[in-house]
């Protein structure tokens, strides 16, 4: 169980130095082309969620990420032992979740610096990217899940 905490830890700090990076270093919008017109580093703020909504909705952020981290706490001392690629994406859903919910609780808004240009999408940060994965690891453990289950079913 301590190892998926440990991951969880890891994520959060990875996100945290990221912004950490970003802010001491990078003027508010300055942006560094990476790859030109295909990837910056851009220094920028989100006080919503994801593709700038809900803006200025820090009180209810900061109360719907408290009740998502106590219910992956609690599910993932249900399923680690017999889950363990379950629980590796509940880890990075964890710690991307608490490294967003750092920055709204301290700063009142989240630091993102991913900035991809080739198609039109919000600018986003490393917590942002362990949660779609994390997810992403959680929907394909589900499928697996699921198709072992009918295959037991059908013998």
């Amino acid at each position: 169980m301590l190892r998926y905490y440990i991951l969880a830890i890891f994520v959060l700090m990875a996100d945290q130095v990221t912004k950490w990076a970003v802010s001491t270093y990078m003027d508010m919008e300055e942006t560094i082309p990476l790859i030109p017109n295909v990837f910056h580093l851009t220094s920028h703020r989100n006080r919503g969620a994801a593709f700038g909504i809900l803006q200025n909705q820090r009180v209810f952020f900061i109360v719907v990420t408290i009740i998502i981290v106590i219910g992956i706490i609690v599910y993932l001392r249900k399923v680690y032992r017999e889950q363990k690629f379950l629980s590796f994406g509940l880890s990075f859903v964890l710690g991307g979740a608490l490294g967003n919910f750092v920055d709204r609780a301290i700063k009142g808004e989240v630091v993102d610096m991913l900035d991809f240009r080739l198609i039109d999408y919000p600018i986003f940060n490393l917590a942002d990217c362990f949660i779609v994965t994390g997810v992403a690891i959680i929907i394909l453990h589900t499928f697996l899940e699921a198709r072992i289950e009918k295959k037991r079913n059908s013998n």
